[in-house]
Order: structure tokens, then C-alpha cells, then sequence
């Protein structure tokens, strides 16, 4: 069995959440009644832009990496069917989940379980790029867990 993903693919499937979740934010921002809602999504759409930049810098340097240490096919279908869960990875998915968005209470629930996904994912995607990209990926993390943490305290308020 050849490996699904490629540690490349695996960042690009980063790059197409992060742009998911940005259009996502900017939609429902954009819906948002709350002056206090609309300001945090308009916020999260901003630093999912910066993930973007940080993922695409990544990518120019991850082209052929495998992961290190463990069984690679048996690691590329746990990202494989990680992917496939996640619905951020397929394309244009933020703007069609926005437009679904009944309330404020609605979108950030979505967003919750978005970051939840996405730290997740990110904490597998660990284990593909080179050694010199961890800090960057782990960055990444802490900024999703603080959007989550930003996310449920909005939800205590709303």
C-alpha cells in the first residue's frame, strides 16, 4: 500500500482549512446581529489568514518529507481518514457551512467544533513536517487552542 498523503499534502490540507476557516469567519462576521460576535469573527478571519502565510511558507520546504519513526502507511491513512472527518479540508466548505448559520449561538458552536478539529489535526501534522517546521506547527496550535478558548468565552455571553 503507498502512502495517501505525501507530508506536503498533508500541509496543503492545512492551507485549505486555515482558507475554509477564514471565509467561514468572514461570512458569518458579515451575518453576525452581535457588534461583540461580529469583532471576534472578524478577528479569527485575520489569524486564519496568518496560518495560511505560516502553512505556505512550510509547504516550500516539506515537498517530499515523510514522517519519521513510525509505520508510514499506517500514519498517512490515520491523516487520510483524519482529513476525510474534517470538514474544512474540502474546498469553498467555510462559505457553504456559513451560509447554513441561523444565529450567533449557531456560529460559534460551528466554530468551536472547527478549532477543536483543526487542533487535532494539526497535532497529527506534527508528526510529517521536518523537525525545523515543529515550532511553527506547534505555534499554530497554541493560537488554535487560544481561538477556542476565545470561542467558548463568547459563547458564555451570547
Amino acid at each position: 500500500m503507498g502512502n495517501i498523503f505525501a507530508g506536503s499534502e498533508i500541509v496543503e490540507l492545512g492551507i485549505q482549512i486555515e482558507k475554509n476557516g477564514r471565509d467561514f469567519y468572514n461570512a458569518v462576521a458579515a451575518q453576525s446581529k452581535s457588534q461583540k460576535a461580529k469583532e471576534v469573527f472578524e478577528f479569527l478571519s485575520g489569524e486564519e489568514e496568518k496560518h495560511i502565510k505560516a502553512f505556505e511558507g512550510i509547504l516550500d520546504k516539506t515537498t517530499k518529507y515523510e514522517p519519521q519513526g513510525m509505520d508510514s502507511d499506517e500514519y498517512f491513512s490515520y491523516m487520510s481518514a483524519l482529513a476525510s472527518e474534517h470538514i474544512f479540508t474540502q474546498k469553498d466548505k467555510g462559505t457553504e457551512v456559513a451560509r447554513a448559520i441561523k444565529s450567533d449561538a449557531e456560529a460559534i458552536e460551528k466554530a468551536i467544533r472547527f478549532e477543536e478539529d483543526s487542533i487535532v489535526f494539526y497535532e497529527g501534522m506534527l508528526k510529517v513536517v521536518p523537525d525545523f517546521d515543529k515550532k511553527i506547527v506547534n505555534e499554530l496550535i497554541e493560537q488554535e487552542q487560544c481561538h477556542l478558548k476565545q470561542l467558548i468565552d463568547m459563547k458564555q455571553s451570547v
